[in-house]
């Protein structure tokens, strides 16, 4: 069984150090220390641990499996919808270890991301992603009810991680409005409504580009398609489109659909347990 819980003391951070390393497989100069994973903590991030139990595992240190690791954002100026101050939560880093993914641990942990931050108030929690990462485009945006208006160029420059396959550091920018209707649709598993006008635009990921990244005899494909994926999402982004749904074929590749999102972000509301509604 597994336990999604928040990590406490010590060992238990550096356990999510370690399969910092074991997963990304990153260089000294690019793992993120037990420190800052602490420091997170006491300035209103989260990190939250899934730990196994059962069969002699005690859901302590040696038994976590997962994370996932946030710190508190504050958007201003032509970033804030209202011209003051607004604070978000940035979700930097979510691992779970080989042998225990495609069992639902990763949506698990966004799900607790979540519970957690409108417990506190937060109403919007943003993270990177590859574009060129089909499964995690699946899980950020069908899933869970994600929204993408952004595209970062190379946004963390050279990257030791092995993930990467040599490809340049793009990242979408995922905006999860957690109490907005179309993210309570997704996580409930209800059809998200399409945006009103449609889709406008489309933008693929082919299955081979895992391959592609692997291999340094095919690698210009993969580098050939985030080029031109790259062109795409910046063309679109400033046609005022967005990412607002995404699907995957029967080859299993991906396909972005854009539209233009016009739900009031600026009014969701939540019903708490009392009755009361609360932004």
């Amino acid at each position: 069984m597994i336990v999604i819980r928040e990590c406490r003391g010590f060992d238990e951070l550096q356990a999510c150090v370690d399969l910092q390393l074991e997963v990304w497989g990153y260089s000294d100069g690019d793992v993120i220390p037990r420190r800052v994973f602490l420091v997170s903590q006491k300035i209103g991030g989260q990190v939250l641990g899934a730990f196994e139990t059962g069969n002699g595992k005690t859901g302590d240190a040696s038994s976590l499996v997962g994370f996932s690791f946030s710190l508190p954002g504050v958007k201003t100026g032509a970033q804030s919808r209202s011209g003051r101050p607004e604070s978000y939560l940035h979700s930097h880093m979510l691992a779970v270890r080989e042998g225990f993914r495609n069992q639902n641990i990763g949506a698990r942990l966004k799900l607790a991301q979540r519970e957690d931050a409108l417990a506190r108030g937060f109403e919007r929690i943003e993270w990177t992603f590859d574009p060129v990462e089909i499964k995690n485009s699946f899980l950020n945006i069908h899933k869970l009810g994600a929204i993408v208006r952004r595209y970062e160029e190379n946004f963390y420059g050279v990257s030791s991680s092995r993930l990467q396959g040599g490809l340049q550091t793009d990242r979408l920018v995922a905006e999860w409005w957690i109490v907005s209707p179309r993210v309570t649709d997704a996580i409930e598993g209800r059809p998200v409504a399409p945006p009103s006008g449609g889709y406008s635009a489309e933008i693929r990921v082919p299955a081979a580009i895992y391959a592609w990244k692997a291999d340094d005899r095919e690698r210009h494909l993969a580098q050939a398609i985030q080029a031109e994926n790259r062109r795409k999402f910046q063309q679109a982004f400033s046609e005022g489109l967005s990412v607002v749904a995404f699907t995957r074929d029967a080859d299993g590749s991906g396909v972005f659909h854009l539209g233009r999102w016009t739900e009031p972000e600026s009014r969701f509301t939540v019903e708490a347990e009392d009755g009361c509604v609360r932004l």
